[in-house]
This record gives structure tokens, C-alpha cells and sequence, in this order.
């Protein structure tokens, strides 16, 4: 990671989206001879290049043009411990879990092992664009100190948690509730607002959290009221059934971590792809926001996500990659798998560039209570960005130099771009990412 610069102007054309375009119809904001005007890590202008540059006569200029800059992925669901499980097609949910991302996981209590996936897993994430992200961590203290560690020293924002079960999985993934009060704990003092980094309380799913692990989950954000809390909702339908058997008592499979008043602003709950009117009523009035994964919903064939009842309610949506249930780091291409999938579903909803990007980009700062510090390109916000430019004689150069409209430009990059049109990445106007050789192949990751 490098240091932020004292001042720049960054000439290139410029998109990000301020306001919810679910909610407003101009909330998309494009520039095609744009600037963003950077100060010590903050971003003190967007808009036109000309303005900006007689505003500021003798800050220096770094010319871009020819690729677009846009504000910092923000990823609100992914799991550190699969990034060599993905590609685990052709099975659903449960039996996936079992036969092929918990025996990952168990290896993660080989500390040498773990420090490695880390590795792969923060560079990954700087490669596809992704500035903050929220992530299941692993079972395991020290493992989940390691992505910590990788994840500060490479200059990303990321939410984390040690992952919290004590049956129904493998039994070395299981913990006692002490020793998970005990570990969690530590981790919080560690990591929780240390820098960029922040915690997330965070039980893998009620099926393998047993009321006493619940409870700790409770007592961690009572003591610490500005962790985040994350876990599984109404993924699979087998998954519901189960949770069901297991809290006879819960009325759906959200009252279950209502009971423990972990349901609040700040909580993020993956997937929600089967979720009842009631729960989805709750949801908008408790503040709790919905990860849509849209790659993993379909390689897992978990079903449609039902965003018009999401929307219909007031349920807040950020977007996540699921990895490793998804398939790869992209949230460009779960932007686009969102896209392709509403347009099939059952009363799917039309979804344009700037719902895209917002879905990418401050859907997430929102759901994580990040909004006044990332997530767009307002003055006062970090300078966390993705300037992106494609490959010389790729399909997208042709797209772009033959676009009639910004949105156009937008819609091509959704479709077509991937880390190898990933050309820089800044978080706080520190460079976290930037691309060496330049190839018309992309990256599997």
C-alpha cells in the first residue's frame, strides 16, 4: 500500500450514484470529462474537469482519460476460508457445505495455512475493485487475526468476525460458548476500529447456532454496541425447514436471531431468497439489510431473489459475492447477474446502470453504516476508488468508443469488465491495487 497524495486532480470520466436510485430517478451522476480533486485521502471535489481545474489552477493533474473512475466496490458477503472451493458446482446448500466448504474450513486451523489463503483472498479482493467488504472469517481465532492482519497491512476496509457454531457441522469447527465469548472478545479488542478494520459478530446460520451461542452473540454487542452483526437468512429451503425443527418456538427463521436482539441497524443477513411477508416487515423496520448474492443464489440453486417484495417493504439491499458458494470476486459480475436474473424472475424488477452501481457501491456503505465515509464521491468521503480502463482491442474498448451515452459506457462495463480492466485501486487515496501487465484474458478470480 502506498501513501496518500498531498493533492491531485484525477482526470477521467467519472460515474457514482450519491442517492438510492430505487428511490430517486436522476441519482446517477456521470461525467465524461470528469475530475475528482483529492486532498490527503478525501475527496474535496467530483464533477466536470474544466470547473475543477480553474478552481484550482496549480494542483497537479494526473490524466486519465480514456478509462473511468468509480467509487470502491463494497462487497457484504463473502467467506475468507473458500477461496480454493470455488467452482464447486452442481450441488445445493447443505450437501455443498458438507462435501465441500467445511472440509476447507477445518484446514484453516493450520495458522501457516490460513495466513496463505489470507493472501489470496485480500489480493483477490483489491484485484476485482473491492475497497470494504464484510466477510465471514474462520472458525479459528488465529486465522481469522490472520485475514485481520492481511487485510490492514494491504490497506482495505474490512468487517470480520470469527465464525461462531457449536453443532450440527464438522466438530472441529465447533466451539464450546465460553471459549467463543473468550475469542471473539479478544478479537474485538484486537481489530474492532483499529485503522479500517471493524468486527462483526458472526454465528455461520441458526442451524449450527445453538440457543447458548446465540446468547453470546447477544452479550458481544451488548458490551461492544458499535460491532456489526452478519449471518444467513432464508438462503434454501431445506436450510428453513431445518431451522424450524430446531426453535420450535420461532414463528420464521428471523424471529430466531430476533430473539437475541441481533436483527438491528448494522446487521446484515446473506441471501434472503425465501423470506415471508412478516419477516420482510420486520426487516424494514428494525433497519436490517439483505445481501444479495445473485451468482451463488443461482450456482447453488438456491432461487430468484425476490427484490421487488425487498423494495416493496423498505428492506435495505447491498449486493455480495458469496465466495466460495459464488462464483468468483467480480462484483461488476454480480452486477450483471442481478440484472440477467430479475429480468427472469417472477415479477422481477428492471434494473438500469445506476441501480448497479449503487448496488455495488453505497448499497453496502448503507447497510453497513458506512454511508458518510464511503460509498460515492461527495466531498469529505475517503478517495476510495476503482479507475477502470479496458484492454486495448477488447470487446469493451469497441463498446465505449461507439457508446451514445455515459450510461451506455456503464452498461458495457457491467457487462464486459473484469479484473483486467481493473487498472488501479485507492482506499483513502492510498494505491492498493494497480494492474502490471495488461491481458485480454481475465482473471479466474
Amino acid at each position: 500500500m502506498s501513501e496518500p497524495d498531498s493533492g491531485n486532480i484525477l482526470r477521467a470520466g467519472v460515474f457514482h450514484t450519491p442517492c438510492n436510485p430505487f428511490q430517486e430517478s436522476n441519482a446517477l451522476r456521470s461525467f465524461e470529462d470528469g475530475a475528482l480533486l483529492i486532498e490527503d485521502g478525501r475527496v474535496t471535489a467530483c464533477g466536470d474537469y474544466a470547473p475543477i481545474r480553474a478552481g484550482h489552477p496549480h494542483v497537479p493533474v494526473r490524466d486519465l482519460r480514456g478509462g473511468f473512475l468509480v467509487p470502491g466496490f463494497i462487497d457484504t458477503h463473502l467467506h475468507f476460508p473458500q477461496v480454493r472451493v470455488l467452482g464447486g458446482l452442481g450441488r445445493q446448500l447443505l450437501d455443498w457445505l458438507e462435501f465441500v466448504a467445511l472440509p476447507e474450513e477445518a484446514r484453516m486451523d493450520d495458522i501457516a495455512y490460513a495466513r496463505d489463503t489470507a493472501q489470496r483472498f485480500v489480493s483477490a479482493m483489491a484485484a476485482h475493485g473491492t475497497t470494504t467488504a464484510l466477510v465471514f472469517g474462520a472458525h479459528f481465532e488465529a486465522a481469522t487475526a490472520a485475514l485481520f492482519d492481511t487485510a490492514l497491512d494491504a490497506g482495505l476496509r474490512v468487517a470480520c468476525g470469527m465464525v461462531l457454531s457449536d453443532r450440527r457441522l464438522r466438530p472441529e469447527l465447533h466451539q464450546t460458548a465460553e471459549a467463543a465469548y473468550r475469542a471473539s472478545t479478544n478479537l474485538i479488542r484486537r481489530y474492532h476500529g483499529k485503522r479500517r478494520a471493524l468486527y462483526a459478530v458472526t454465528p455461520r446460520f441458526a442451524v449450527s447456532a445453538s440457543e447458548a451461542m446465540l446468547e453470546v452473540c447477544r452479550a458481544l454487542i451488548l458490551e461492544n454496541p458499535t460491532v456489526r452483526f452478519t449471518s444467513h437468512l432464508n438462503e434454501n429451503l431445506t436450510e428453513i425447514q431445518e431451522v424450524a425443527r430446531l426453535f420450535p418456538w420461532a414463528t420464521d427463521y428471523l424471529a430466531v436471531y430476533e430473539r437475541f436482539n441481533l436483527a438491528g441497524r448494522g446487521a446484515v443477513m446473506a441471501h434472503n431468497v425465501h423470506p415471508t411477508d412478516a419477516e420482510l416487515e420486520r426487516m424494514a423496520a428494525r433497519g436490517t439489510a439483505a445481501a444479495h448474492c445473485p451468482c451463488s443464489n443461482g450456482a447453488l440453486g438456491s432461487g430468484f431473489f425476490p427484490m421487488a417484495r425487498h423494495l416493496a417493504a423498505g428492506v435495505p439491499i447491498a449486493m455480495g459475492t458469496d465466495v466460495g458458494g459464488g462464483t468468483g470476486f467480480g462484483m461488476l459480475k454480480e452486477g450483471l447477474q442481478a440484472y440477467t436474473f430479475q429480468r427472469l424472475a417472477p415479477d422481477g424488477v428492471h434494473l438500469t446502470p445506476a441501480h448497479l452501481l449503487y448496488l455495488a457501491t453505497r448499497a453496502g456503505a448503507e447497510a453497513l453504516l458506512l454511508e458518510d465515509e464511503t460509498g460515492d464521491f461527495a466531498a469529505g468521503k475517503s478517495a476510495d476508488f476503482v479507475y477502470l480502463k479496458p484492454p486495448p482491442g477488447s470487446p469493451l474498448e469497441g463498446v465505449i468508443q461507439h457508446a451514445d451515452s455515459m450510461e451506455r459506457i456503464l452498461a458495457g462495463i457491467f457487462t464486459l469488465a473484469g479484473a483486467e480492466s481493473v487498472c488501479e485501486v485507492q482506499v483513502e487515496g492510498a494505491i492498493v491495487h494497480r494492474l502490471e501487465k495488461r491481458s485480454l484474458v481475465p482473471s479466474v478470480l
